[in-house]
């Protein structure tokens, strides 16, 4: 079948639906709104954030790892709390009295399992031959001089203690609140974070001290807050400047009206499509209503511009609907099918919350489409448009535009292959770096306490390991304590780690204690009969919720090491990962183990990502080629078409090289994100310059100036929209969004510098053969 045969057969088809909506107009709008209710329906179903595991795999072996480490021990959730006297002083009466109240009001908090901080730390103490277990701090109100000077002493003279719970300056000290969830009610960890800001506030209230909150409750907290935050502010200011941009250049109060309707039918059917999911609402999750209003304004606005057009050719309103959709229907069809592939690659990232965006962002852009084929002509129909006041001058002036790049195609082409070639080359300088922290702007409360904490008490990144002795109940054998020992120090002198948690540290002390306190003492029990005899003896004094699970298993086999981290970047935190699993593996009497947690998990996620984006985008790459091969019907013109649709998110991670050099998760997925959106303005101009080459047999300079001069003006308003809507999520207070609209506004726009000068420069010098050259080009009679 020729190419002017299948075309008649898609114009047939896009002019009988046009027919149909407009003769059964009130049907189908009707239809158009049960259907998008039923999907919209789901949206009750869609489940607030609750959890940060969500951005990591159930195929995730660090998950996998830490999940069997949490159900070995006493589970890591926590709330930690840096305590700031105003004095300036930890060791004062004052001070110690806030952080004994802290404690004995934390143990309230609901779900909280335990406790730690200077005042309850169980000190023990030998008194002949016996051994006392008792707080540090008992009834702060009545120290004196001499007792906080003992109690200084005894807390930086402790490894569990000093750099933990208190620094070295002794001006900030700390109380770690650690979590059971119950995982029956998803507003367990909310109710946790709710009551520990209101106990930080009270502490506040009645005592001289300032009280910074983080921890991974606090996290998961930060992150609800932030997805909430971006649902209730940004998409308000979307709808304002989508508006404001399609009022200005549509001139057309009833084309902006009914812009809008679509756009809300679609954001409504995809954010119930994610309900009827089971979709948890996750920062990136919740920016798909920017994103599908986005692409639901560009589908809009491409009808209505060719339908002003016509109507100031002198075409009726009726028959102008006819002439857009006719026009309109298969490039808009194959720009949303495309950008749909685009998003749903986002399924091979190794972050859960990224299907999500993909696949709901993916039947919005689908949903869209339909509305704007059906509910949007059906709408016009029925109600006066204006013909676009000022559109004949936008429209001269975008011919004028086409004509100067007729003129100078030679030095656009040179200039662009230059530009391309140099900011191509910065793409090597972004490095892989996820941090936690950082995915929340400036102004975040739980940015800030984290990076105080950071900066004045201790680090805020921790690394758990396992270590698994070989033999039963080796935790009191002093050859495995001597190799855990060993692993500790290894660990303690790595740059940037903090504090480590190791269970040796209470051997050595108790040891101390059942030698009369001896500093000599001070190591490990060489003898393991009376090792177990020292940890039973510590265990059976220490009071409910201080046990030793947090560190030993049940079965006295394993010992848990916690490794505490300053603020290091992602690619640092690997190596320090990697250093103690290299260690380790060398060992003969500790099983090898894996370094895992939260950070360590967020920091090995980017590169995972970036494969799994790689392989993803390069399947929606080959999908799309061929998508648009079979579209435009011309291997030579598709080929062309890649060239503007895969350099501009290229080039975008050019400039980002240039400018931030920072890649994290998000950012990694903007390829995938960016492919299908950019091949709208691309597949438009084609189809016009088609249209132009086959149907009117114009060569390819009158060609390109035929596609300027009718879809220029819709292509420029779609950028602006896109554009404009990513450079609000720009405003996001969640670094993910932010990053990702930046990144993704400046693909875009490179995407219209691509479509508007190399696009056109190129179509010229490759395909400049007379019209009907080839059977592809056979006329096709125009309307």
């Amino acid at each position: 079948m020729s190419a002017s045969e299948t075309q008649s057969k898609e114009y047939a088809l896009s002019s009988w639906l046009g027919e149909v909506v407009i003769k059964y107009r009130w049907l189908v709008m009707g239809l158009s709104i049960l259907l998008t209710m039923a999907f919209a329906s789901g949206a009750p179903n869609l489940r607030p954030f609750d959890d940060y595991r969500v951005f990591f795999s159930k195929s995730d072996p660090r998950l996998a790892e830490f999940e069997k480490l949490q159900n070995t021990y006493t589970k890591t959730d926590n709330s930690f709390f840096a305590i700031t006297p105003e004095s300036g002083v930890v060791f004062s009466k004052d001070t110690l009295l806030a952080v004994e109240a802290l404690t004995e009001e934390a143990w309230k908090i609901p779900f909280a399992i335990r406790v730690d901080s200077l005042t309850n730390f169980q000190h023990s103490t030998a008194e002949g031959d016996d051994l006392f277990v008792r707080d540090l701090v008992e009834d702060a109100s009545e120290l004196t001089e001499s007792d906080l000077g003992a109690i200084r002493e005894a807390a930086l003279s402790e490894p569990l203690l000093d750099g933990y719970l208190v620094n070295d300056e002794t001006q900030v000290t700390g109380v770690n609140v650690t979590f059971q969830f119950q995982g029956e009610a998803l507003d367990e960890q909310a109710r946790a974070s709710s009551a520990a800001k209101q106990l930080a506030e009270k502490i506040e209230a009645e005592f001289p001290v300032r009280v910074s909150m983080t921890g991974m409750v606090m996290l998961n907290d930060a992150f609800n807050t932030a997805s909430i935050q971006d649902l209730t502010t940004l998409v308000p200011l979307m709808y304002l400047v989508i508006l404001i941009v399609t009022g200005v250049l549509l001139r057309s109060f009833t084309g902006v009206a009914v812009v809008l309707l679509v756009m809300v039918l679609s954001m409504m059917a995809a954010m119930g499509f994610g309900g009827h999911l089971g979709v948890v609402i996750t920062p990136p999750s919740s920016v798909v209503p920017t994103i599908v209003a986005m692409l639901a304004v560009a589908d809009g606005v491409h009808f209505i511009v060719t339908m002003q057009s016509a109507m100031r050719r002198g075409k009726s309103r009726q028959d102008a609907i006819r002439h857009s959709m006719r026009l309109n229907f298969a490039p808009i069809f194959v720009t949303s099918a495309t950008t749909a592939i685009g998003f749903l690659s986002m399924n091979f990232s190794d972050a859960p919350p990224f299907h999500d965006l993909g696949n709901m962002a993916a039947f919005g852009v689908m949903w869209a489409f339909a509305m704007s084929v059906t509910f949007l002509p059906a709408f016009l129909s029925l109600v006066p448009i204006t013909k676009g006041a000022g559109g004949e001058t936008i429209e001269r002036g975008m011919s004028r535009f086409g004509e100067f790049v007729i003129r100078r195609r030679g030095p656009i082409v040179v200039v662009g292959v230059v530009a391309s070639v140099a900011l191509l080359s910065f793409i090597p300088r972004n490095i892989l770096s996820d941090d936690f922290v950082r995915y929340f702007d400036r102004e975040s409360v739980f940015r800030s306490s984290a990076e105080y904490t950071n900066d004045n008490l201790t680090g805020i990144y921790q690394l758990q390991y396992s270590l698994e002795s070989t033999q039963p109940a080796g935790v009191s054998d002093p050859s495995f304590l001597q190799e855990v020992a060993e692993f500790s120090d290894f660990m303690r002198g790595q740059e940037d780690v903090r504090h480590v948690n190791v269970i040796t540290d209470t051997f050595r002390r108790l040891n101390r204690n059942m030698h009369g306190d001896d500093p000599t003492w001070y190591r490990l029990p060489d003898d393991q009969n009376l090792a177990a005899q020292y940890l039973l003896l510590y265990e059976l004094s220490l009071p409910f919720g201080l046990d030793l699970n947090n560190q030993i298993d049940i079965g006295k086999t394993a010992t848990q090491i916690i490794v505490t981290m300053s603020d290091v970047p992602a690619p640092r935190m690997r190596e320090i990962s990697e250093a103690g699993e290299a260690w380790l593996a060398d060992s003969d009497l500790i099983v090898s183990a894996p370094g895992v947690g939260p950070a360590v998990m967020f920091a090995y996620i980017s590169d995972r990502n970036i494969r799994g984006m790689v392989f993803g985008t390069t399947i929606a790459l080959v999908m799309i080629s061929g998508i648009l091969m079979f579209m435009l019907r011309s291997v030579k013109v598709g080929l062309i078409s890649l060239i503007p649709n895969v350099l501009p998110p290229a080039l975008a991670f050019g400039v980002w090289g240039l400018t931030f050099g920072q890649v994290n998760v998000a950012v990694a997925l903007v390829t995938g994100l960016t492919l299908g959106i950019v091949v709208d303005a691309t597949v438009h101009f084609l189809s016009k310059y088609l249209n132009a080459r086959r149907e009117q047999g114009l060569n390819a300079e009158d060609a390109v100036r035929y596609a300027f001069s009718t879809v220029g003006v819709a292509i420029l308003t779609m950028s602006l929209v896109i554009v404009a809507g990513f450079m609000i999520l720009t405003m996001s207070s969640f670094g993910m969004n932010e990053l990702m609209g930046q990144l993704t506004a400046i693909a875009i726009a490179m995407a219209l510098l691509a479509d508007f000068l190399l696009l056109p420069a190129l179509l010229i010098f490759l395909d400049g053969g007379s019209a009907g050259a080839s059977k592809s080009t056979d006329a096709v009679p125009a309307e």
